[in-house]
């Protein structure tokens, strides 16, 4: 039986919430769950008008999907939102620019399903290690696959706001997909960067393996990331897919 808890925070430092998240523990058309983290970027407004548009326009596809391949409804539901982003920015000029990040994730009994374009995060986390699934579309982490700084530098690089790859952000978007299998003990964490810039890896594995309530664990990230400065708005969904096996 999967379990699943989210909070969408403000932050300590924004005026607005740009942040948008989805979660369905009950079937969206030929998907068995659907869970959303989407982080909008642009001008007043349009950062938070991307992120909920695209979110909505996603799901409404993945609902009206006949397909049956996971990355096909996910892929196709992506183009279909960045196509409609793209439409909405041309037509009213305050939305000018807006764009934003998904990652989706749908649990098909024991394999994870996940698509990606952005810098928004996926993880599994067990009580052995945390491994990040999702590959960040962004500059800093281009320089740290290219070899030119290491993944400490990395953290607290100037330009590591600066994605390569959103919806919204040219007429044609290329998404990540992974597939994998889940084993007893597993939990998969979606976030926004306002997660990962405030708290490391390590303390992340620390508060999703303390034992906790689920609920507990999702709001003490949530509640350390803004202890740490809380700079940006911060997204948390935490899915436990084999809670009762």
């Amino acid at each position: 039986m999967l379990k699943s808890y989210a909070i969408t925070d403000i932050g300590q430092k924004r005026q607005l919430n740009q942040d948008f998240i989805y979660l369905s523990e009950t079937p969206i058309g030929n998907l068995p769950n659907v869970f959303i983290v989407a982080d909008g970027m642009g001008g007043h407004n349009a950062g938070d008008y991307a992120s909920r548009y695209a979110v909505e326009t996603v799901v409404e596809e993945i609902g009206a999907s006949f397909e049956k391949n996971p990355v096909r409804i996910m892929g196709r539901a992506i183009d279909k939102a960045n196509e409609l982003i793209r439409k909405r920015a041309q037509e009213d000029l305050s939305l000018n620019g807006m764009g934003t990040t998904m990652v989706i994730a749908t649990c098909m009994g024991r394999y994870l399903e996940v698509a990606n374009v952005g810098d928004s995060r996926l993880y599994v986390v067990n009580q052995g290690q945390i491994e990040q699934i999702t590959q960040d579309h962004s500059l800093v982490e281009e320089m740290v696959r290219m070899g030119g700084i290491d993944r400490e530098s990395a953290r607290n690089h100037p330009d590591k706001n600066i994605i390569t790859r959103a919806i919204g952000a040219r007429d044609y978007v290329e998404a990540d997909f992974f597939n994998l299998e889940l084993q007893m003990g597993d939990m998969v964490l979606l976030c926004s960067d306002g997660l990962t810039n405030m708290i490391d890896d390590g303390m992340i594995h620390r508060i999703m393996t303390n034992g906790e309530s689920l609920k507990n664990r999702v709001e003490e990230l949530v509640a350390r990331a803004n202890q740490n400065g809380g700079k940006d708005n911060i997204s948390v969904i935490v899915i436990e897919p084999l809670a009762d096996e």
